[in-house]
């Protein structure tokens, strides 16, 4: 295998590469031992500006002296409400330098979301990237006492603004400079204060249901698991990352900007949401982690683009990628690669396959990362079949991120792998619900110990929610969220996120949720995938004014229709989809029905759509 895949570095890591017991004190250390050395990088006027370790560090000393200079104390929470950008990594570094508790808030919150974890968090310092989220904090200031201080990072429409309780991160910056001349040792006594037990970061929950709850993690945890993660799949300062998740969200906070602290790995910022495809084919990253969402949007812009190719650039796909697929189902078995097969390999890779990867962007990656939800085990094969291991991994905010992961030596489709080194994973015997123990564990829920002991029991086992199995190899696959499994009136018990799965690897599918509990068949709502679509019904003069108009066009129904149809053939009758509804809302992240990482909340879209639901059933 390692013939066909280029897997150095992938090898996990067992050495600690950089000294710290908390995160100021990693960063500190590296800004020592990789000074010139450029560690991030962000496009700015259609440049890609370097950020070396020394200049990262010039301008997180600046912040965290100019927090102290307005008051700022150990212990305190400052709050981030921006887009994921070089600034909310300076801030952040800059509030745990400080020796503060630091908190992400979505940008896509609104205000009153602003006002509830502001207040929960006591933050008494807020930052926020521009105008747009100033307005929501000067909204509901009012109701936030505790809060002193707002810092704004880009000021453009602001320069009129006269506000003593807001300021610049210039101006912040500029009142560091003063302090810092002032207190010379003051920050390194901030950071040598800093205890690994001590609150170092605040993760809230998406919170499908009810208010958001914020996860605790100590500097102990940070730092113990972003060295588990140099175990599972390892990285090196050579390595090109990109950075475009959220970074309150736990994935990219640990998986990206931490874990790259710790390793030295680049990080590139993307421009903004919309420019990621066009990003990553700029940055060609070496390990690109994203969530299946990102890999779903890469397949479909394949297929389309392949749908208008000529009949010549069809043929020699379908030859290649179905060479790909053989040596993919053979490494998935762990069988050996003939080699007359393997030469066709290498001849449908130099030929075709290369300039897919390259189409999208992933030429130069020894590896994907998937998590944060399941994907379809038919699109890690297409992957693989490309010539790139696609790595499945599995966590939660409560776990600090991964738990599991797959090795790139025993790669199964559909599997989250074994339990990561680090941690203990094993399932409840009674309801086979997944649990987790090990110093990744998070502290528990801010003002909240008794969900926080309904979370954790005596022993120190974390319920995750997920149900599971494991099999004789000790590789743990999730069959559903516990509260999620649907039983038909029929009283047979079905796993709606298999065939949800199946239907989001359609390029017409963005999400589905299945409906079916106590019911007597199966139905799915489902959100299409408006540029795909819209590319479909302009192919085949389908006349359409509106995105609601789209959905309700009797050629996109029977699109849908068919999309419906692949799926039903690989599940037995009674787990076959009889209807369907199509959401007629375009729904962005700023839509209660989609949590931040653009998932659809199945409790309450069940509830939302009803009408529409009993429809289907009447």
């Amino acid at each position: 295998m390692s013939n066909l895949w280029d897997l150095s570095g992938i090898q996990p890591q067992n050495k600690i590469v950089l000294e710290g017991e908390t995160i100021p004190a990693l960063f500190w250390n590296g800004v020592k031992t990789r000074g010139p050395n450029v560690w991030m990088r962000q496009k700015e006027f259609g440049i890609w500006r370097s950020w070396s370790w020394n200049q990262t560090g010039d301008a997180v000393r600046e912040i965290a002296h100019g927090l102290m200079a307005i008051g700022f104390e150990a212990r305190e929470t400052a709050s981030i409400l921006s887009n994921t950008t070089i600034e909310w990594v300076l801030c952040d570094l800059a509030v745990l330098s400080a020796g503060g508790v630091s908190n992400g808030i979505y940008p896509t919150d609104a205000a009153e979301q602003v006002q509830y974890l502001c207040a929960d968090s006591s933050t008494t310092v807020l930052f926020v990237e521009n105008d747009e989220q100033l307005d929501k904090a000067l909204e509901v200031r009012e109701h936030l006492p505790q809060l002193r201080k707002i810092i704004v990072e880009d000021m453009d429409g602001l320069r009129e603004l006269n506000d003593p309780q807001v300021i610049s991160l210039a101006k912040l910056r500029e009142l560091g400079r003063a302090h810092l001349q002032q207190h010379p040792g003051m920050l390194e006594a901030r950071v040598a204060a800093c205890k690994p037990d001590e609150l170092a970061i605040l993760v809230y929950t998406s919170g499908t249901t009810g208010r958001p709850k914020g996860a605790m993690h100590s500097h102990k945890g940070l730092v113990y698991t972003v060295r588990g993660y140099n175990t599972l799949i390892a990285r090196s300062e050579s390595d090109e990352c990109m950075c475009f998740l959220p970074l309150c969200h736990i994935a990219e906070r640990m998986g990206g900007e931490y874990f790259s602290l710790y390793t030295g790995a680049k990080l590139n910022f993307v421009e903004n949401p919309e420019t990621v495809p066009e990003n990553v084919r700029e940055i060609a990253p070496t390990v690109f982690t994203a969530v299946p969402r990102v890999w779903e949007k890469f397949y479909s812009g394949v297929m389309i683009t392949l749908k208008e190719a000529g009949k010549l650039q069809q043929a020699a796909y379908g030859w290649a990628i179905g060479v790909g697929q053989q040596v993919a189902d053979l490494v998935m078995a762990g069988q050996p690669v003939p080699s007359g097969l393997r030469m066709q390999f290498h001849v449908a890779r130099a030929l075709v396959l290369n300039n897919v990867r390259k189409l999208i962007g992933i030429h130069k990656a020894r590896f994907l990362v998937t998590g944060a939800a399941p994907i379809s085990p038919e699109l890690v094969r297409w992957y693989l079949a490309l010539g790139v291991p696609m790595l499945e991994v599995w966590g939660m905010t409560e776990t600090c991120g991964a738990s599991t992961g797959v090795p790139a030596e025993r790669m199964k489709p559909g599997s989250i792998g074994p339990a990561a080194s680090y941690n203990e994973v094993k399932l409840d015997p009674l309801t086979s619900e997944i649990l987790v123990r090990g110093p990744n564990v998070f502290m528990g829920y801010l003002n909240l110990p008794e969900k926080t002991a309904e979370t954790i029991d005596a022993d120190g086992w974390l319920h995750t929610g997920d149900v599971g199995v494991v099999d004789e190899e000790g590789f743990f696959r999730i069959t559903d969220r516990m509260k999620d499994i649907i039983i038909t009136a029929g009283g047979k018990n079905i796993t709606p996120s298999e065939l949800e799965n199946e239907l989001k690897f359609s390029p017409y599918v963005t999400d589905a949720v299945v409906i079916g509990d106590k019911k007597p068949y199966l139905t799915v709502i489902i959100m299409i995938d408006q540029e795909n679509v819209e590319k479909y019904a302009q192919d085949n003069d389908v006349p359409f004014s509106n995105y609601a108009s789209l959905t309700k066009a009797p050629e996109v129904q029977a699109l849908i229709q068919t999309e419906i149809d692949r799926v039903n053939k690989k599940f037995a009758r009674v787990e076959q989809i009889k209807k369907f509804f199509l959401l007629d809302t375009q729904l962005s992240a700023e839509d209660e029905e989609l949590t931040p990482t653009m998932k659809l909340k199945r409790k309450l879209v069940q509830t939302k759509y009803e009408p529409q639901i009993t429809a289907m059933y009447s």
